[in-house]
């Protein structure tokens, strides 16, 4: 039987999904940035499950802000005294939030999880619970059927995820694996075209940079035999297009893998900010068409790290800390960097927030003494985890931390492809090159802000395409900083640039800034009504929302719905460019 509850878009959900099986499903329907700021166009869930056989097991539960309506739920779907077990995933505090308050609730019930996630628990519950590690292949019997398997997952995309199969159902949980941040009330996968722009954009931004894990996963999957449905923890469960999408899964690792070019980027999953911020400098690598690894200092074997070091064109660190549980593994890993990295090597450093790093910059100076290229200037955020520089300032890291990184993991793929790029150019017909360069477009600057964040980018590729609404269509490099601020529902202006009046906007756009680096500095600007900045020497300026994007090979088509705009100058014409060659611009 399903019920639901509302409170300010905050949503509970309870459903059977297989026999003795519920989904208790926390639905956030506003929310529109996850984790690292990746824009959201469809809010999210956070997925637990209830396996009633002739004992009990809590599988995961959910993010702290769901508190009263999650505990309300779980009261009224089973009385906590009876719960045996509790299941947890990963400890990455969207699914494991709550594990202290219904250990308050259900103090005999024993925790099932990895060692390390054990490890991690108790830093956060801060007293004693009954408590069992396990291992892939391990199993648990609930009685009535259900037999629990559990399967051995690293880094997806947490260092200590495991995997639980149960053999009674053939239903999976998988937590992060195979999930997709879309909140609706559809329990399951009905409606593909909904949800599979969602369900790729996801695994871009949470799996891609772990790619070697997924394939790892996907292989002790084979032996469970026939799965049923994946219970994943965001988004609707997998069961009418299952085999489709776990497909999709083998098939975008592999093509990750296969990449010529990978960056290793190295972080301890639970020192300060730093598993945040490694994201957002991996997602900044991938968008330029380089592998990212993210690699958890504390959790890989010192042989394996040797290897990757030695395989990557380029590596990143956080600060590791040089107290605390987790400071002599890191530091001896950071050891193994040192000692196997690479002259002519790109790297990269930044501080991760935490209450005893390692100085930044003579730790980058120790890279460079060592003959590597620094890729970005050392990331220094001041600061540190839970500590406010003024009463009203925020905690760190901002959204603008963040998007500095991204910036920084985008100029380091940049600079590592940079010679393919040219290949690439020349690798194009001389005559189909004259040919496509024949083809002109306007001259327009794209302005955004959400938020404290601004960008903005010189544009030529755009084109009204409806008249009901009116809308244009804009491509977008998918390596452009900007991108970011064009999620479905962002807001952004349209700048028309004047012919015969367009050189020093266009002169000054055209340049390239550093990462973080204000755009707008030396620009006459207004405020739209959006928020975006308008350039005040410009023809004239289109207010648009994103309504839809699509993607190409190097760039994402954005359809945007026009909601206001103005010319300043009557007479004026836009500004053309013209090109004499295709392949650039």
């Amino acid at each position: 039987m399903q019920s639901l509850v509302q409170q300010k878009r905050l949503t509970v959900q309870s459903q059977p999904i297989a026999e003795d099986t519920v989904a208790l499903r926390s639905l956030d329907w506003d929310r529109d940035r996850f984790d690292i700021e990746f824009g959201l166009q469809n809010g999210t869930t956070y997925n637990s499950f209830l396996i009633k056989g002739e004992k009990t097991a809590l599988i995961d539960t959910s993010h702290e802000k769901f508190r009263k309506l999650y505990l309300d739920l779980l009261k009224g779907s089973v009385d906590p005294k009876s719960i045996d077990y509790l299941v947890i995933s990963h400890t990455e505090p969207d699914h494991s939030g709550l594990v202290a308050d219904v250990l308050a609730l259900a103090p005999q019930a024993t925790v099932i999880a990895s060692r390390m996630a054990l490890q991690f628990l108790s830093s956060m519950v801060h007293r004693r619970f009954p408590q069992r590690a396990v291992k892939s292949g391990d199993t648990l019997d609930l009685g009535g059927g259900h037999v629990l398997e559990f399967i051995s997952a690293p880094n997806l995309h947490w260092p200590d995820t495991m995997f639980t199969f149960d053999r009674g159902t053939g239903v999976l949980y998988t937590c992060d694996a195979f999930g997709m941040h879309y909140c609706g009330e559809s329990l399951f996968d009905e409606d593909l075209a909904a949800i599979e722009a969602d369900y790729r954009f996801y695994y871009e931004c949470l799996m891609a940079p772990n790619a070697r894990s997924v394939l790892g996963a996907l292989k002790r999957m084979e032996p469970l035999g026939d799965i049923q449905i994946v219970a994943n923890g965001h988004g609707p469960l997998l069961k009418f297009h299952l085999n489709e999408l776990v497909e999709r899964y083998r098939r975008w690792s592999l093509q990750q893998r296969e990449a010529t070019t990978s960056v290793a980027v190295f972080y301890v999953s639970d020192y300060g900010y730093s598993d945040r911020l490694s994201q957002a400098i991996a997602q900044g690598i991938t968008k330029s068409h380089v592998a990212a690894e993210l690699v958890d200092l504390r959790a890989t074997p010192l042989a394996e790290l040797q290897e990757i070091v030695q395989q990557s064109a380029g590596v990143v660190i956080a600060t590791p800390p040089t107290a605390g549980p987790a400071a002599e593994a890191s530091q001896a890993a950071l050891g193994v960097i040192l000692a196997n990295v690479k002259e002519k090597q790109t790297f990269g450093v930044y501080e991760a927030c935490g209450d005893s790093d390692e100085p930044v910059f003579p730790l980058a100076n120790r890279f460079s003494d060592l003959g590597l290229v620094r890729a970005f200037p050392p990331i220094r955020l001041p600061g540190r985890e839970g500590v406010r520089e003024a009463e009203d300032a925020p905690t760190l890291p901002t959204p603008a931390h963040y998007k500095l990184c991204e910036e920084s993991g985008t100029d380091m793929a940049q600079w590592l492809t940079r010679d393919r790029t040219v290949q690439q150019m020349k690798a194009v017909s001389v005559n189909l090159d004259k040919a496509m360069g024949r083809l002109s477009g306007g001259l327009y600057v794209i302005t955004a802000r959400k938020g404290d964040l601004k960008s903005a980018m010189l544009a030529s590729w755009v084109s009204q395409t409806s008249f009901a609404p009116l809308g244009v269509t804009i491509a977008v490099a998918k390596d452009r900083a900007i991108e970011a601020l064009m999620q479905v529902g962002d807001t952004f202006v349209l700048n028309v640039l004047e012919e015969g009046h367009y050189a020093p906007l266009f002169r000054h756009f055209l340049k390239r800034f550093a990462p973080g680096e204000d755009r707008f500095v030396g620009v006459e600007t207004l405020v739209a009504a959006n928020g975006s900045p308008i350039l005040a020497d410009a023809l004239a300026y289109i207010e648009c929302r994103v309504a839809s994007r699509m993607e190409t090979a190097d760039h994402w088509l954005v359809y945007s719905v026009v909601e206001n705009g103005r010319v300043s100058n009557l007479e004026g014409v836009t500004a053309v460019h013209h090109r004499k060659v295709g392949n650039h611009y």
